[in-house]
């Protein structure tokens, strides 16, 4: 069984994790009736721990709001959850512009684990492999994304100094509906009230960003990824590209998703599900379009080229090549 100290300690481990907890609900995970439960809270309440007191129907017990609890106590999952995060984040790209910050947090993680689990946890980082390479995108300023999280929630505008991939540097104002994480890099989206149109904008990109007075409303319809996707779809680029094909909506978007291509019925049948059969027009911006005709033979379904006549060519000159290679002994 075990010690009463032992429970104090669960008891504690609890309440951290948030929100009140009945005291029936304590009593069954701590294994003890409610007189107990309450002396526990007692107990900690002497070691100077805020625990409230919550009345009413759903009432128990709860720490104080913003009360920060040292040390912070992980079980075994947990730390092993927090760990792989870390890795995992640091590997996508998925990080702040301090990229000291994850590695010092896991060092501080393992300095105060208990021998046994931190030699687990070290097994199993040590032999785990990874398929793909660690990503090497740049990193938004720790700052400007918790300023434009602030923006987000509040619905406040905010001001944001801004350099685009040719360089030019500008000075804008963001209403902005969400930040959007996508391939390794954070994106925020918005609209620009200056010329009342969606803007996306890489984070890594915004040097300095502060809010600004008054408030706005967010828009009703696609929600921020959507956005996103939608804005790299429709992107200016070199080339713009017409098909029709002739499949599902998901076997056309395991080739060509969301953030690549648009799509659309090119023959509107009403009661027809995503996993019908059916013509769809499919729209997309390119810089090149050597890698398209590739992509619509791994495809396998009837299309057609609308435009340009230059992707006609390369579709018709890479069956060409399949098939010369295909005869060859």
């Amino acid at each position: 069984m075990p010690r009463p100290t032992g429970r104090v300690l669960t008891l504690l481990e609890l309440l951290q994790s948030g929100g009140t907890r009945t005291v029936a609900e304590l009593a069954d995970r701590l294994g003890v009736d409610g007189r107990t439960v309450r002396r526990y809270v007692d107990h900690l309440i002497d070691l100077d721990v805020p625990v409230e007191s919550v009345r009413g129907r759903y009432g128990g017990y709860r720490l104080a709001p913003g009360f920060r609890l040292p040390p912070l106590m992980l079980s075994d999952d947990e730390a092993l959850a927090v760990l792989l995060g870390l890795v995992a984040g640091r590997r996508a790209g998925l990080m702040t512009a301090e990229r000291t910050a994850s590695e010092t947090v896991s060092a501080k993680i393992r300095r105060v684990l208990p021998k046994h689990v931190a030699r687990r946890l070290d097994t199993l980082l040590e032999s785990l492999a990874f398929t793909d390479q660690p990503g090497g995108f740049a990193t938004p300023d720790a700052g400007v994304l918790l300023t434009i999280a602030d923006a987000v929630r509040h619905r406040r505008p905010v001001s944001i100094r801004y350099t685009d991939r040719d360089g030019r540097r500008s000075e804008r104002t963001l209403h902005a509906y969400g930040i959007v994480a996508h391939s390794g890099r954070w994106y925020v989206t918005g609209t620009d009230p200056e010329i009342g149109e969606d803007r996306t904008f890489r984070l890594d990109r915004i040097a300095d960003a502060r809010t600004l007075p008054g408030s706005f409303e967010a828009p009703v319809g696609p929600d921020p990824a959507q956005r996103v996707l939608s804005g790299f779809a429709t992107a200016e680029y070199r080339h713009e590209v017409t098909l029709r094909i002739y499949g599902t909506v998901e076997q056309i978007r395991a080739h060509l998703p969301a953030s690549v291509a648009s799509l659309e019925e090119h023959a509107p049948t009403a009661g027809k599900d995503r996993a019908t059969e059916r013509w769809l027009r499919v729209e997309l911006r390119a810089e090149r379009l050597d890698w398209l005709p590739p992509a619509l033979a791994s495809l396998d379904r009837p299309f057609v080229i609308e435009r340009p006549d230059e992707l006609r060519d390369l579709v018709i000159a890479l069956a060409d090549r399949l098939a010369s290679y295909a005869r060859q002994a």
